[in-house]
């Protein structure tokens, strides 16, 4: 049994002072309480900061690791693009694997519990059976000329399902198939989308934009134009009753989140990745539309080919103007919730075992509100 005590508990959007949390030997919280004086509480562990339940990291490739500092910042969306499929194929196999290696590990010790990670073969796949973060792998669908086929040899793999790429790379046939529950493997798989990172992908559906140009180019038509929208295109293809993960957003405007936000029975997961929009494209997510519309946001990091590092307390650094227990809950609970975990992980209650995390480097604002701060970590405690 382990007494761990702190200044704060942040949970669920709420913070409590003085905590104390009693876990077992296998992670299971026992009892959450508050110290009135540490001195005469024997065997209990003291943190200055702030605790909470171990992350879930909403959006990632982590098979992209090798991949860090390759493609040039501010590259822009098209040239991000184009770049990747230039580097993809310049690392061995073994640099491949210390890559992701590291970069689990760094997450790990840093907090993460879980990963919404997308796969585009099998590279990662070793590393994640032996690993102690959660990863559910999207085997991604993408091309205007693919189809589903080569991705669904990736279904053999534990907690593995098939995603679309995006609005804007798949043609209507193959989205609406890997759409439907016809490939399941896991009960109630989600769906997690590339969506609205760029607006080429909304200039696309009026025959504009670079997205429109390069597909012209290359003599590739498109046969999903007549929904006229991405948010049309998702609520056209995509069952009411699935559970799906919006990730980046960048780009959405009102309507289409609340056509989207009124279509699903399962509200949706609206997944930002700040750092790599601003690596990219320095574009950022309309955090005020989706505070104001009530939305069930989650951070993701995306991958070390847009990104410094994979780490959710510095994607939380980029929306410092957020109240810290808000960002937890995106960071905890809300994606629990998108990975249908909710039950074993997101939040601090006796039974759960949902990891335990120590934010160090909180700040108090002139209301006594609690901060992200510049200098603010994390790391695992359990």
């Amino acid at each position: 049994m382990r007494r761990i005590a702190a200044h704060w508990l942040i949970d669920r959007g709420q913070v409590m002072q003085r905590p104390v949390v009693s876990i077992a030997d296998d992670g299971q919280i026992v009892a959450i309480e508050q110290w009135e004086s540490l001195d005469k509480m024997a065997h209990t562990e003291f943190y200055a900061g702030a605790l909470t339940a171990g992350f879930v990291n909403a959006h990632c490739h982590i098979e992209l690791s090798y991949l860090r500092g390759k493609i040039e910042r501010g590259s822009g969306f098209a040239g991000f693009a184009r770049a990747i499929g230039q580097v993809r194929g310049e690392a061995t196999l073994d640099e491949r694997v210390a890559a992701l290696a590291a970069a689990d590990a760094k997450m790990q010790s840093e907090g993460v519990v879980a990963v919404a990670d997308i796969v585009n073969g099998s590279t990662s796949m070793a590393m994640k059976r032996q690993s102690k973060i959660y990863y559910h792998s999207f085997a991604e669908v993408f091309g205007l000329c693919s189809t589903e086929e080569p991705m669904k040899e990736l279904l053999r793999y534990e907690n593995t399902t098939l995603t679309p790429h995006s609005t804007y790379s798949l043609q209507e046939g193959v989205f609406g198939r890997v759409a439907e529950h016809e490939y399941d493997t896991m009960d109630n798989a989600p769906l997690s989308v590339h969506f609205m990172e760029s607006p080429d992908e909304k200039a696309l559906y009026s025959g504009k934009g670079s997205l429109a140009a390069w597909y012209e180019r290359m003599g590739w038509e498109c046969d999903f134009l007549h929904y006229g929208s991405p948010a049309a295109r998702i609520v056209g293809q995509i069952a009411a009753d699935r559970k799906v993960l919006l990730v980046h957003n960048c780009c959405i405007e009102e309507q289409d989140f609340q056509l989207i936000e009124q279509h699903f029975e399962m509200r949706p997961s609206w997944v930002v990745c700040p750092r790599s929009n601003d690596y990219i494209s320095g574009l950022t997510p309309p955090l005020e539309l989706l505070r104001k519309g009530g939305a069930e946001i989650c951070i993701g990091t995306d991958s070390l080919a847009s990104n410094e590092e994979l780490s959710m307390v510095a994607e939380m650094k980029m929306m410092r103007e957020v109240p810290l227990p808000e960002l937890i809950g995106w960071a905890t609970i809300n994606g629990a919730k998108a990975l249908g975990l909710e039950q074993q992980l997101g939040s601090l209650e006796v039974g759960k075992r949902p990891g335990i995390v120590l934010l160090e480097g909180v700040e108090k604002d002139s209301d006594g509100m609690l901060r992200i701060g510049p200098a603010t970590t994390s790391r695992r405690l359990d």
